[in-house]
């Protein structure tokens, strides 16, 4: 006979099945989301990468990774150096507001942090039910503080926590979360264990072990950042004999492997210093390889939206010579400019065939765009940010927002680009009354011709716009003025 439930029984149920059909249908929605992988270089110019004009080696994987999406040409780094352009990339502010605005170093091992409950892009990927993990160089708080990436948002970090110790290839120890790992043969005298090799396994096992739910890596290696050093292996005699040499000489003390008061923070001298820096870069572009090929053979690629760029421009240490190789492209300056060399980097993103293959966009755009787009991409608001979502542009649905500028500063320095218009003050430190300086970056690409006595209404808004976008922070002063007491 049929059995008459109770009304409350009958309630229940159709309260217990609606919430089982509301979590098959998040569950569906959540592993409906794309992957992202966000590769990033240290110190890799903009001119670096063949598909961006390197003409002296190649980097087939992320010429690939450019022909199968969008290489964008008018993309800038969040800062000239490490620290402040990576806050910016995490938190979505320009260096006018960011808290890191420098790389400010502590004594031990680490820099300056973060505060406490910081909003990054991790810690949106992580409320929103995916599973987060950071490889590579992250200097934005030392091991335990609030700064640290565990504190930020990252369910797993594994590489070296503090940038100054990343100036070695071949270290004592990195940092598994909240665990410091010793690497066997890495005395400072001997060199076993190439660190930027084993923090890359580590990054793909990360994409291993979550491919069957959302993702968010972080994958920001340590190449081609000085030192200039690489494992002796087929990369490196590739290149061997194939340019002119001058050989980097240290003239620090403690600089070399085995030097009894051994410097963490010097570069090794190098014999080979334009075939190593070929290498370094080739070790970067086999990374990529190796990740999208992962992802290809664990069926996820077509989800996955793969993302790679620079921190900033090409340095000058460690026997590094970028002029050589016109790291810089057509543009003037270097690491720690603020003409477009220091600044200007490649982009490359791809997601499947929601990108069209082998775009290139002019759009201008800056790390600080990256919160707003992971946003629109999750549904999420966000309170605030300097930053313009970048989806439009990167989907081809509706209209891009354009910026009215971008803002730099770093260390008494300071710049805005509003659309061809570049405006740069140097030297505020000892100087607060600086002039400011102008280009018209459309007809003067390596900003040689200051045209600001020609153009002084346009000079007269850039200034005023750097003066409304600067905040106060007394950890990384603009002018002298703004330093502790």
């Amino acid at each position: 006979p049929l059995k008459i439930m109770k009304t409350e029984s009958f309630t229940s149920l159709f309260a217990l099945c609606m919430l089982a059909s509301c979590s098959v249908s998040e569950k569906n929605k959540l592993e409906s989301r794309p992957n992202v992988v966000f590769i990033l270089a240290d110190d890799l110019g903009y001119g670096d990468v063949s598909c961006y004009g390197q003409e002296k080696f190649t980097t087939p994987n992320i010429d690939a990774l450019a022909s199968e999406g969008m290489k964008f040409t008018q993309f800038y780094a969040g800062c000239t150096v490490s620290a402040p352009s990576r806050c910016s990339l995490m938190t979505g502010f320009h260096t006018g507001h960011a808290q890191v605005r420098g790389n400010r170093e502590l004594k031990g091992e680490g820099q300056l942090p973060m505060a406490e409950g910081t909003y990054t892009i991790a810690r949106m990927f992580k409320d929103n039910g995916y599973a987060t993990g950071a490889f590579g160089k992250w200097g934005l708080g030392f091991p335990g503080s609030e700064g640290d990436p565990n504190n930020q948002g990252f369910d797993e970090f594994f590489g070296y926590n503090c940038q100054r110790q990343a100036h070695r290839y071949y270290p004592s120890h990195l940092w598994h979360n909240q665990e410091k790992v010793i690497l066997e043969g890495n005395d400072t005298k001997n060199k076993t264990v190439y660190a930027p090799d084993l923090i890359h396994e580590k990054a793909l096992d990360f994409i291993r072990t979550n491919k069957d739910k959302p993702f968010f890596a972080f994958i920001p290696v340590i190449q081609p950042h000085a030192e200039l050093l690489v494992p002796e292996d087929s990369i490196i005699e590739k290149y061997r004999g194939k340019y002119p040499e001058t050989p980097f000489v240290a003239d620090k003390e403690g600089a070399e492997y085995g030097d009894p008061d051994f410097d963490v923070k010097a570069y090794c001298s190098q014999p080979e210093p334009h075939a190593t820096f070929a290498a370094m870069v080739s070790r970067v572009d086999k990374y990529v390889g190796d990740v999208t090929g992962l992802l290809k053979e664990l069926g996820i690629d077509d989800n996955t939206i793969v993302i790679f760029s620079s921190d900033n421009g090409p340095h000058l240490e460690g026997g590094a010579d970028p002029d050589f190789w016109n790291s810089n492209g057509d543009f003037s300056g270097y690491k720690r400019s603020m003409t477009d060399g220091g600044i200007r980097v490649p982009m490359i993103i791809k997601w499947g065939d929601r990108i069209k293959a082998g775009s290139v966009e002019q759009h201008i755009g800056a790390f600080y765009d990256f919160m707003p787009t992971f946003a629109d991409l999750l549904g999420v608001d966000v309170d605030k940010t300097d930053g313009i979502s970048l989806l439009p542009v990167i989907t081809g649905s509706g209209e891009q927002k354009a910026h009215e500028f971008l803002y730099w500063e770093h260390q008494g320095n300071v710049a805005i680009r509003m659309g061809d218009w570049k405006a740069i003050r140097t030297g505020l430190l000892k100087d607060k009354d600086a002039p400011l300086k102008l280009y018209n970056i459309s007809s003067d690409v390596a900003e040689v011709n200051d045209v600001a006595a020609l153009n002084p209404e346009i000079a007269a808004k850039a200034m005023e716009i750097m003066k409304r976008e600067h905040t106060v922070n007394h950890n990384y002063p603009l002018y002298a003025s703004e330093r502790k007491k």
